[in-house]
């Protein structure tokens, strides 16, 4: 299991999308920029980028949202993402039929 995510020592609060697509470039030792096609599927081709951060933003009134977690398979991980900005990849096991 990869950990990843958070606000990684800055004050600005990066956005889920982009904790995702760092995390991902750690476990592959990559940059970033790197996470890119041809090498890796793009993001929006598993999960709409924007949903997935308006689905983390706070509340229209300002509050913090109290709970929510989302998965997908991206690049070969099983991502999980945590309101609190969390994300973790576990690798993706293909099942022997």
């Amino acid at each position: 299991m990869v950990e990843g995510g958070g606000s990684v020592g800055s004050s600005s609060q990066q956005t889920p999308s982009q904790a995702v697509i760092e995390a991902v470039a750690e476990a592959e030792g990559v940059e970033p920029t790197a996470v890119a096609p041809p090498e890796y599927e793009p993001l929006h081709a598993v999960v709409d980028p924007a949903a997935l951060d308006a689905l983390f933003a706070d509340r229209s009134n300002g509050a913090k949202r109290s709970h929510g977690v989302v998965s997908f398979p991206f690049c070969g991980y099983d991502v999980t993402v945590d309101r609190d900005g969390t994300v973790v990849l576990e690798e993706l096991t293909e099942s022997v039929d």
